[in-house]
């Protein structure tokens, strides 16, 4: 996708031993590169957030693996590496399935390639990453047309989204704004509305950012004004992505997702989840069985923003010692989304879904 104008991945490699990626920290602000060489460093860009997003966090921590390969001097310390990164996150299924994936893509191949090995799996995750989101486009784009046509002539498709499900939280594309960003090239006419996304505020930051980089109408709204908008009928369609999906079809999916969902059935705005096969996780029966990350209540206690002189600063919003909370994440159960949309198609059963994965 676009900065400047310029194609951009979230990730790519510019050596050997160097891992490319946008630092997500400083955005909308100013336009950093990592440049990470060891597998604690990308271990400290997932847990910082200097990454985020489901996708982009799996084919980071895939790297993260070709440079544990060319770090470790056995399999057990190669196994302790590995298990490093997936402790920098619990929620994302991502993290842990790339992980694994090149691990077990080592354990075929004699111990003296392991980095090479590992180094091309970790390539081919990015590329199916950024593909698949592509292909979530193109499966959602018939359904967008159908919907954009009941339009009165000359008004836009109105669309909700949530946190950051763009291509920033991916390889490229997106989950949620790939059909976004196929209907634009279909000609559709859009107008979407950001979360903001409390506490970390990726909407403002990084959703709003992208979808001007790309051109694409927007409007940036409190978190809690999506229920009102949607009485209002200013809202078609709600698209969201998801960091978790369990095997009945309850998704994992940034806090206030919920209240989202719970708002579109209530007033009968479609609700549809936009994600990868690789965010599915067979192994959980439902929701209930999803860790729910926690994170520093400073993040809820405190905002970052640039002030009139251009400086970025951070800022208290509380009293000194008030007592906060912070889940990064919530659960939206099965029966309040009305699409799971993937690479392989759309689905508005949980089982055709994961049967349909597997197939693949």
């Amino acid at each position: 996708m676009l900065i400047d104008g310029r194609p951009y991945r979230t990730l790519w490699m510019q050596a050997e031993d160097c891992v490319c990626v946008i630092d997500q920290r400083l955005l909308p602000w100013r336009l950093e590169v990592l440049e990470l060489r060891q597998c604690a460093q990308v271990a400290a860009a997932i847990a910082d957030m200097a990454v985020r997003g489901a996708g982009l966090i799996g084919a980071t921590a895939a790297h993260g693996m070709m440079l544990a390969a060319r770090e470790a001097q056995s399999p057990a310390q190669l196994q302790s590496l590995a298990g490093m990164l997936i402790a920098t996150r619990p929620t994302a299924v991502n993290l842990a399935w790339a992980v694994k994936r090149v691990q077990q893509a080592i354990e075929r191949a004699p111990w003296s390639h392991r980095a090479e090995v590992a180094r091309a799996e970790a390539a081919t995750i990015a590329d199916e990453d950024a593909a698949a989101c592509a292909a979530i486009g193109q499966q959602a784009l018939p359904l967008l047309k159908t919907m954009a046509a009941t339009k009165p002539q000359g008004e836009p498709l109105r669309v909700l989204t949530h946190c950051n499900a763009g291509w920033l939280a991916f390889v490229d594309h997106g989950s949620a704004t790939a059909p976004l960003y196929a209907a634009q090239a279909a000609g559709l006419s859009l107008e979407v509305w950001v979360d903001e996304t409390r506490p970390r505020n990726q909407g403002a930051r990084l959703t709003a950012w992208e979808l001007q980089q790309q051109g694409i109408a927007s409007t940036l709204i409190a978190d809690n004004l999506g229920g009102q908008l949607m009485r209002e009928g200013r809202v078609d369609l709600v698209i969201v992505g998801a960091d978790r999906v369990a095997r009945n079809g309850d998704v994992a999916n940034k806090v206030g997702t919920y209240l989202k969902a719970l708002a579109a059935r209530d007033n009968g705005v479609a609700f549809w989840v936009a994600l990868p096969c690789s965010t599915l996780d067979a192994s959980l029966a439902n929701g209930d069985h999803i860790p729910i990350e926690e994170r520093s209540p400073r993040e809820l206690s405190h905002i970052e923003g640039m002030d009139e002189s251009g400086q970025v600063r951070e800022v208290q919003l509380c009293a000194p010692n008030t007592q906060a909370l912070n889940l990064g994440f919530d659960v939206t159960p099965a029966r309040l989304v009305d699409r799971w949309i993937t690479e392989h198609g759309v689905f508005d059963q949980a089982a055709a879904l994961f049967a349909a994965a597997q197939r693949h």
